[in-house]
C-alpha cells in the first residue's frame, strides 16, 4: 500500500537514512515545464504527459527507485531493494534491463553483482555520454564519509555487466558528509565535463547541490563548489538531472512545504548562471512526492521516483519509477552530439 508524503516528513526522513546514513520511449514515460522562467528554454518544448508507472518487470513489490536511461536508451539503471531475483547482494542494490530497440519490451533486470554491489547500498548510477564511465554512490566501509560518490569504467559500452572494480571519487567530491545523486554533463564551463551531485543530509534538511569539473576518464580536475543559484540553505535540494546541452536541470526540493516535489531551473548556455528554479506544475508533481528525476539523453523522456498511487507497492517507502514524456518544437535538437566528451576533457 502506498504510503502519502502529506502531512510529515517521516518518509523523507526515512530517505535520507536509505541515502546518506545506512550501511549504505517508447515504453517508458519521456520530456522541462512550462512554467519556468526562461522563456525561451520553455518555448521548444511541449508540456509534460500525465506520468505512467513503468511496471513490472522494473517495478516489484521492493522500493524502486532513480531509474536512469542510458544515452543509448537501450539499457535503464535504476536501485532496489528487492529481492525476488536472483544476484541480489543486500541493501539497496544497481540494476539494469536491457531491451533491444527503443519500441522493444524491457527484459527482467540484473544485477549489476559483486563488482558494483555490496552488502551496503548502492544507488543513483549515471552516465558520461559515450557510455564508458558510470557514476554512482555507496556507503561501503572505507569511503571518506556517510555516503561517497564512485566510477567505475567499462570498454565495451554495450557490455551492462562489463564494469571495472569502481573507485572512490576522492576528497574533491567526497568529504565527511553525505554526498548523494551524481548527474553528468558532457560539457559545462571551461569546456570540461561537469558532475553535479548533492551534498549533505537529507534528514538533517542540510542537502545542496554542488558542481566539480571532471576529465572524459572521470578524474576531478579540483574541488567540488556550491550552485549557490540552486541552493536553498533551509531545506533540502537534491536529486538532479541535467539535459544534455547543459541549459535545464530538474531537481527535487522540500523548499514549497511539501515532503518532496521537482523543480526546475534553466539558463541560455553553460557559461550563464542559472535561473530561479521554479516549481513543475501538475500532472509532475502530486501531494505524494516526487524525487530523483531523470532525463533522457535526447531531453523527451523524464524517470522520476513517487509513491503516488497506482504503484506496484514498494515494501518500505512505497517508491515506484514513473515515467513522462514531451515532444521539442522548431530547430531544438537536445541531442546534439557537438559537445560530447570531446574538447578539453582530458
Amino acid at each position: 500500500m502506498k504510503t502519502s508524503w502529506n502531512g510529515g516528513l517521516s518518509s523523507l526522513l526515512a530517505l535520507g537514512l536509505l541515502l546518506s546514513c545506512a550501511p549504505d520511449s517508447d515504453h517508458l514515460p519521456s520530456a522541462p515545464g512550462p512554467s519556468i522562467t526562461a522563456h525561451r528554454a520553455a518555448a521548444h518544448w511541449s508540456p509534460w504527459s500525465e506520468p505512467v508507472n513503468v511496471g513490472a518487470p522494473i517495478n516489484s513489490v521492493g522500493d524502486d527507485s532513480q531509474g536512469t536511461l542510458s544515452p543509448s536508451g537501450l539499457s535503464l539503471y535504476f536501485h532496489s531493494d528487492r529481492t525476488d531475483l536472483a544476484g541480489a547482494q543486500g541493501g539497496n542494490d544497481i540494476w539494469v534491463s536491457r531491451r533491444a530497440c527503443r519500441r522493444c519490451p524491457w527484459q527482467t533486470p540484473v544485477n549489476l553483482g559483486s563488482v558494483i554491489n555490496t552488502s551496503a547500498n548502492e544507488n543513483a548510477p549515471t552516465f558520461s555520454n559515450d557510455e564508458r564511465l558510470m557514476f554512482f554512490v555507496s556507503n561501503r566501509a572505507g569511503g571518506h564519509g556517510r555516503a561517497d560518490i564512485y566510477l567505475s569504467h567499462r570498454a565495451d559500452p554495450t557490455n551492462d555487466l562489463g564494469w571495472e572494480t569502481p573507485e572512490n571519487l576522492g576528497p574533491d567530491v567526497n568529504t565527511a558528509d553525505a554526498e548523494a545523486s551524481p548527474a553528468y554533463l558532457g560539457k559545462g564551463t571551461g569546456g570540461h565535463a561537469q558532475l553535479y551531485f548533492s551534498r549533505g543530509v537529507v534528514m538533517e534538511q542540510k542537502a545542496d547541490i554542488f558542481v566539480a569539473s571532471v576529465t572524459r576518464r572521470g578524474v576531478t580536475l579540483g574541488p567540488a563548489v556550491a550552485v549557490s543559484e540552486l541552493n536553498d540553505p533551509t531545506v533540502n535540494d537534491a536529486g538532479m538531472t541535467v539535459r544534455h546541452d547543459g541549459k535545464e536541470l530538474i531537481f527535487w526540493s522540500n523548499r514549497d512545504g511539501a515532503d518532496g516535489n521537482l523543480f526546475v531551473s534553466t539558463r541560455g548556455s553553460v557559461r550563464d548562471r542559472w535561473s530561479t528554479p521554479v516549481k513543475l506544475p501538475a500532472p509532475l508533481n502530486t501531494e505524494f512526492g516526487e524525487i530523483n528525476a531523470r532525463l533522457s539523453k535526447d531531453g523527451r523522456t523524464l524517470l522520476l521516483t513517487s509513491t503516488r498511487p497506482g504503484g506496484l507497492g514498494g515494501t518500505q517507502f512505497g517508491f515506484d519509477i514513473w515515467m513522462s514524456t514531451r515532444t521539442p518544437s522548431g530547430d531544438f535538437d537536445a541531442d546534439g552530439d557537438d559537445d560530447d566528451d570531446h574538447g578539453s576533457h582530458r
